[in-house]
């Protein structure tokens, strides 16, 4: 019954996405005259993550602290990494942003025409001069046109659900761009799809938007320092959040 279910939630996923990716390219059309930042395109793909998490009756997504968050800015977003399901629920953070994502994912069905017409940033990882040019040069773009950027600094999934060591590309950009980092932590999001693919229909995430590193701490602070500090910060309130379900 249970895959059933998922079977159907997945065919409701198909016809969604079709419908708002030919609403998305639309609104990236009509809107590109006012828009160059794609806020139009980007509120739509909010829409479709609040159906998407809404419509399982059962699920639940707590969000944390939202008065981190000044939506007048622009920042360098920064999150762990444990399944797709990260990527949506990112969207329940009140920002325009665009993500840095690698070459292959933007080859992915539905999920690279997203990622085209949202604008996100593709980096080729087997090239890393060449990727951090492409961050910089890209993300320093975004934040021009009033856009934030994503990045998951570990640069890969987790495979045991900890937070692993940082790469310094977001962290340089930040401190390239004038911006603040802004951290945040999600638990949950890797137990929503099962390893047979079904969805577990009594999911709980958690999202919690730490304090942001203000934009003169980045700029003053070496990215090495930078790094390890928000680790340690994001390493903390994992356990924090874990510690609290139990």
């Amino acid at each position: 019954m249970r895959i059933m279910l998922s079977v159907v939630y997945y065919l409701f996923l198909i016809l969604l996405c079709t419908v708002f990716m030919i609403l998305s390219a639309a609104a990236l059309v009509l809107c590109w005259p006012f828009d160059k930042g794609r806020r139009t395109v980007h509120e739509l793909s909010r829409v479709l993550v609040r159906i998407f998490f809404f419509v399982p009756l059962r699920w639940r997504q707590t969000v944390i602290g939202l008065e981190h968050v000044d939506r007048r800015k622009q920042y360098v977003i920064v999150l762990n990494h444990n399944t797709v399901i990260d990527i949506p629920a990112l969207y329940y953070v009140p920002l325009n942003f665009r993500w840095v994502s690698k070459r292959e994912v933007f080859k992915t069905p539905f999920f690279g025409q997203y990622l085209i017409l949202h604008g996100d940033i593709c980096i080729d990882r087997g090239r890393a001069a060449e990727a951090m040019e492409q961050l910089l040069r890209k993300g320093k773009s975004w934040i021009a046109r009033g856009a934030s950027i994503a990045v998951f600094p570990e640069g890969t999934r987790s495979k045991d659900g900890e937070i692993h060591r940082f790469k310094a590309g977001a962290f340089s950009l930040a401190k390239e761009a004038g911006v603040a980092i802004l951290p945040v932590v999600l638990d949950g999001t890797r137990t929503l799809i099962r390893r047979n693919l079904a969805f577990n229909w009594g999911n709980r995430i958690t999202l919690r938007v730490l304090p942001p590193v203000s934009a003169e701490r980045v700029a003053s602070t070496d990215v090495h320092v930078l790094m390890d500090e928000v680790h340690d910060a994001m390493c903390r309130a994992l356990a924090e959040i874990r510690q609290t379900k139990h």
